[in-house]
C-alpha cells in the first residue's frame, strides 16, 4: 500500500538509483537508501525528498548488514528492494586486473546478494515483499570491451530467475529490469562512437534515461 510501505534502493545518490528514490518518496513511501562515497550528492538528495541516507560499500557484507540494520532500526523493515548499485569497467577482459574483477562483481552481483538475503527474512515472515534488480541488455547479449560487466549483469539475471522460484510461495515478487543503454554517469567513460551507435540502434532513436525506466520499477 502506497504511503505504507518502507523501501530500500542501493545506488542512490545519481542515476537510476537516484530516480527511484524521488519516484517512491514522491508516492509518500518511507524510503531509504545506501550510497559508498558521494557525500553531497547523497545530502542533496536525502534533502530534497526526506529520505534516509546511509553510507555503505555493497561490496562488503559487512557494511551492508551494518546499513541494514540502520534502516531497520529507523524505518523497519523494508517491504521493496531495489538492487541499482553499480559499477562498469570498459576494456579489453586481458587488460583487467585480479581487483578490478573483483571490485566489480562484488559490487553488481554479490552486492545484490548481501542486500537480498538482508530482506528475504523479514518479507518471508509477512508472506509478502518486491525485489527489483537492475540489469543491463548486456547481461543477455554481451558487450565487446564490458566481459566483466557482462557477467556480472547475466549473473544477476540468472539470480532473480532462481529467486523468482524459490521466493514466489512466499508471496514475494522478484523481478530484473535490464534497460539499453542509459544515459547517466556511466557513459562518461564510453566512446562517443559506442553511444550513438547504441542511440541509432534504439528503436526510439535515441538512448533511454532514468525516467524510462523507473516507472516499470514503481509498477
Amino acid at each position: 500500500m502506497t504511503g505504507e510501505r518502507t523501501v530500500l534502493i542501493t545506488g542512490g545518490s545519481r542515476g537510476i538509483g537516484r530516480a527511484c528514490v524521488e519516484r517512491f518518496a514522491a508516492a509518500g513511501d518511507r524510503v531509504a537508501f545506501l550510497y559508498r562515497s558521494r557525500e553531497e550528492d547523497a545530502a542533496a538528495v536525502a534533502d530534497a525528498t526526506g529520505a534516509l541516507a546511509v553510507r555503505a560499500d555493497v561490496s562488503d557484507p559487512i557494511c551492508v548488514r551494518e546499513a541494514f540494520a540502520q534502516v531497520q532500526a529507523v524505518l523497519g523493515d523494508p517491504a521493496i528492494l531495489v538492487n541499482c548499485a553499480g559499477v562498469a569497467h570498459i576494456g579489453l577482459l586481458q587488460d583487467m586486473t585480479d581487483s578490478e574483477w573483483r571490485y566489480l562483481t562484488d559490487t553488481d552481483l554479490s552486492g545484490a546478494f548481501y542486500l537480498c538475503r538482508a530482506v528475504i527474512p523479514g518479507m518471508v515472515r509477512r508472506q509478502s515483499g518486491r525485489i527489483i534488480q537492475i540489469g543491463s541488455m548486456w547481461g543477455k547479449v554481451g558487450a565487446s570491451c564490458e566481459a566483466a560487466y557482462s557477467a556480472a549483469k547475466a549473473g544477476l539475471r540468472g539470480l532473480t530467475m532462481a529467486l523468482a522460484k524459490e521466493l514466489g510461495p512466499s508471496g514475494i515478487t522478484v523481478n530484473c529490469v535490464a534497460p539499453s543503454m542509459m544515459e547517466t554517469h556511466f557513459l562518461k567513460d564510453t566512446p562517443d562512437l559506442i553511444v550513438q551507435a547504441a542511440a541509432e540502434d534504439n528503436p526510439m532513436g535515441r538512448n533511454a534515461t532514468p525516467a524510462d525506466v523507473v516507472p516499470a520499477m514503481a509498477f
